[in-house]
């Protein structure tokens, strides 16, 4: 199969695991990532081991970046989009636009001089130490990009690695079939009645991910404390039908009852509410994580209503008491909401681009997949699934793939 080329546009956990499959197989992968730093989100989670292995899946978010990055079959592109895709005697011809390498990785010492010093805060920081360059500039906060008004990154950087005059690339590239996985949206949940993005101590679970990554412990984004009381509320953009988002995202309950599981464990003195529709099963070990779990978290099956802020940055929550139907309020120093798994927002063009059908969800309809015609979907592209859940699928995908590959040399 050394002769054989595939397409994988998407560098997330499934994105990343196909190509790895298929490397191995002796194919090889240009691996089309659209953001600067592959891995997707996954690569953003933090471990919630907290006496032993939870089955979370972050670490295998990085085994899976690690090894895409070692694999000498796998071109990987990031900062890229496929502008073009057409096919011709049962070949694909793919145009790749790749955004300005700003930061040269070869030249980069990953000191963070730029990302301290940048007055827009255009300098984005990575998320793995497998990321390289560890940073990347973000066009749409860069001053010189809006106006050429600053070259403060550039000036002082003292490896000389970043140029503001970077042109964009393109390249061509003829792979024999491709693999669709763009991964997921977070759902915005700006609209909702929580105060997100006006109410400081309001997060999302991926926010939350990111912050015990960091400091491996929750903090208060107003003070920089240590919250007391932190409610989690559930299912904030998933079954809500007046949002045409009538799907579960399957993950945020596991997700979220580990991060508090978590918490707990680093903080004992942090008291942990709850709210929920039903709580999704995950895992062979469930029942037991879930009884361990209700032991230290308060749990209440109500969806709080609005969110209002009081004099020192901690938070009124109002929701309706089941036993009782009565309306409660209560305080909490923070809410992190867990928010839907939603259709990413290039599917529409991508389908249009290859030919793949969109189901009513707004995710790519595997089941129309156009597997004879060489163009196959993977992970959360399909919908909402768990990190091992997208791996199985990105493997299903790699196989399916090679099946074809075969076939076509038989011919």
């Amino acid at each position: 199969m050394t002769d054989k080329n595939v397409l994988v546009i998407g560098g997330g956990v499934a994105g990343l695991s196909a190509a790895i499959e298929l490397a191995r197989s002796g194919v090889r992968v240009d691996l089309v990532e659209k953001s600067n730093f592959p891995g997707g989100h996954a690569i953003q989670f933090a471990c919630k081991a907290a006496d032993k292995c939870v089955k979370c899946g972050a670490c295998a978010a990085e085994e899976k970046l690690r090894d895409a990055l070692e694999h000498q079959n796998i071109r990987l592109v990031t900062g890229a989009q496929v502008q073009n895709l057409s096919k011709n005697n049962g070949r694909f011809s793919a145009t790749v636009q790749k955004k300005p390498a700003y930061i040269d990785p070869q030249k980069c010492s990953d000191c963070g001089l730029c990302f301290d010093k940048c007055p827009s805060g255009a300098i984005l920081r990575g998320f793995s130490r497998s990321h390289s360059p560890f940073y990347s500039l973000c066009e749409e906060k860069c001053l010189y990009v809006k106006d050429k008004s600053c070259r403060l990154c550039e000036d002082i950087c003292p490896e000389s690695a970043i140029c503001l005059d970077k042109p964009c690339e393109s390249y061509r590239c003829e792979p024999d079939a491709v693999v669709i996985a763009t991964g997921f949206a977070p759902f915005n949940p700006e609209n909702k009645p929580y105060g997100y993005k006006l109410l400081k101590n309001v997060i999302t679970n991926l926010e939350l991910e990111r912050m015990l990554r960091a400091e491996s412990r929750a903090i208060r984004p107003s003070d920089n404390t240590e919250p007391k009381r932190i409610a989690f509320i559930q299912c904030v953009g998933s079954r809500d039908a007046q949002l045409g988002h009538v799907w579960c995202s399957k993950i945020c309950c596991g997700s979220a009852l580990r991060m508090a599981r978590l918490i707990k464990t680093r903080q004992p003195e942090t008291e942990i509410t709850f709210f929920y529709m039903d709580v999704q099963t995950f895992g062979k070990d469930f029942k037991v994580f879930y009884e361990s779990v209700q032991k230290e978290v308060r749990m209440i099956r109500a969806i709080p209503g609005d969110i209002f802020k009081t004099e020192n940055e901690s938070l009124r929550v109002t929701f309706l008491n089941p036993p009782s139907h009565e309306t409660i309020e209560e305080y909490f120093d923070m809410v992190v909401l867990s928010i839907a798994i939603t259709p990413y927002s290039d599917n529409k063009s991508l389908a249009e681009l290859t030919g793949l059908e969109i189901a009513d969800s707004g995710f790519f309809d595997s089941a129309g997949a156009k597997s004879g015609q060489g163009i196959f979907t993977a992970g959360t592209a399909q919908g909402p699934m768990s990190i091992a859940e997208s791996i199985v699928s990105a493997g299903d995908a790699a196989w399916k793939t090679m099946r074809y590959l075969e076939f076509r040399n038989e011919k």
